[in-house]
């Protein structure tokens, strides 16, 4: 296989998938993986409705929306069965180690250091800088105290539910597609697909839901671009950890998954004209974050 030369990287990736890069056997980890994550995730949330009695069905809507701290937590550890899908699916289709995925270990952790410490400066820059609002106030969802105080466990559930997406997206799939496929067309273009398709919910979005799935669709393309230049999955994970923390323990929308934000949006993602007015600045960091992490992992 001929690589870019941007992407050479990207072969300490693939060549442990190339023996068992046959498309029947990605197909065949997929519902492997699949199965072992809804196995799991129906397991612990029936457990938890048993658990709560006559409270389930009230337990199940605040679940669902992902209005407390505890219903976050619920939600964003779940995704820990989504990695341990694909490492089954590794081990039992591919006969592969799970470490395999996510890159040299020492380099992994110099690569998420460097480009977290990037992204946060980015951040803070603008956190400070104004404009300090989203058209009107914020609004306070808990106290700063309090929030302080969840944070460390919050850091880390966010951590794992970004870290199984990447795992799965920017992992699995993209590194098996890459051992069997040359074209970029292919092992960045597919998983993105798949990633936006994730993103769409037009249920809840409404009208924006195209955009937003467009959204989901161009960061996973971009974040493919950084996997393959890297070599590890680090810089994929660090974008999209600080991308969900800002959204979800920052400031959330109101109407979903608000439990952990120690703000709310002044408008809900049903607010068509609000969020459309947002997603421009939205697509414009998301280019920032990508060409920040591509600076951090340069050096």
């Amino acid at each position: 296989m001929i690589l870019r030369p941007a992407y050479r990287a990207h072969e300490h990736l693939l060549a442990p998938a190339r023996e068992t890069a046959q498309v029947w056997r990605l197909i065949m980890g997929l519902i492997i993986a699949s199965g072992v994550y809804l196995i799991c995730n129906q397991t612990m949330f029936r457990t938890l409705y048993t658990w709560q009695g006559k409270n389930a069905p009230a337990f199940s809507e605040t679940l669902i929306a992902g209005t407390t701290p505890f219903a976050m937590y619920v939600l964003l550890l779940s995704f820990g069965f989504m990695t341990l899908g694909v490492a089954v699916a590794l081990k039992v289709v591919h006969k592969r180690g799970f470490p395999e995925i996510l890159g040299n270990a020492a380099l992994f952790r110099k690569q998420l250091w460097a480009v977290l410490a990037i992204l946060v400066l980015i951040n803070l820059a603008i956190w400070v800088l104004p404009p300090w609002d989203m058209g009107a106030p914020l609004v306070s969802n808990m106290s700063l105290g309090g929030w302080l105080i969840l944070l460390p466990v919050s850091l880390l559930a966010v951590f794992v539910q970004v870290s199984a997406e990447e795992v799965l997206f920017r992992g699995y799939i993209q590194q098996q597609l890459a051992a069997r496929f040359r074209s970029p067309l292919v092992w960045m273009a597919v998983p993105a697909l798949l990633f936006g398709v994730g993103h769409y919910v037009p249920e809840e979005a409404g009208s924006n839901a195209t955009a937003i799935a467009l959204w989901a669709v161009v960061f996973g393309l971009l974040m493919a671009d950084l996997t393959a230049r890297a070599g590890t999955l680090a810089p994929a994970i660090a974008v999209h950890f600080m991308n969900n923390v800002t959204a979800i323990l920052i400031t959330a929308l109101p109407d979903n998954l608000s439990g952990l934000a120690l703000y709310i949006s002044p408008f809900s993602l049903s607010d068509a004209e609000a969020v459309r007015a947002w997603l421009p600045v939205d697509f414009g960091f998301m280019i920032v974050s990508w060409l920040a992490a591509r600076l951090a992992i340069r050096r």
